[in-house]
């Protein structure tokens, strides 16, 4: 447990910033296993900008590394392409 007043609040705001980093990351998840379960192409195409989006967020906000956002934005754009 910290003892000085700043180490305190610094406890404070890094649990703050965890969580909500946190809900950031698990939303965007989410968003990536809703297009995934898709087989409409035409309704993936409407939501994978905002999933790209969401990825490059992430990324500038250092929640995820930016070679990770750009290997998931790759990865989704292919199987949005092979749909039918």
């Amino acid at each position: 447990m910290p003892n000085k007043k700043s180490a305190i609040k610094r406890t404070r705001q890094n649990e703050k910033r965890r969580l909500r980093n946190r809900t950031r990351l698990v939303s965007t998840r989410n968003w990536i296993k809703k297009l995934e379960k898709m087989t409409d192409k035409s309704e993936a195409i409407k939501i994978l900008p905002e999933i790209v989006s969401r990825l490059d967020r992430l990324a500038q906000r250092n929640i995820i590394h930016k070679n990770n956002a750009a290997n998931q934005k790759s990865r989704l754009v292919r199987m949005v392409t092979n749909l039918s």
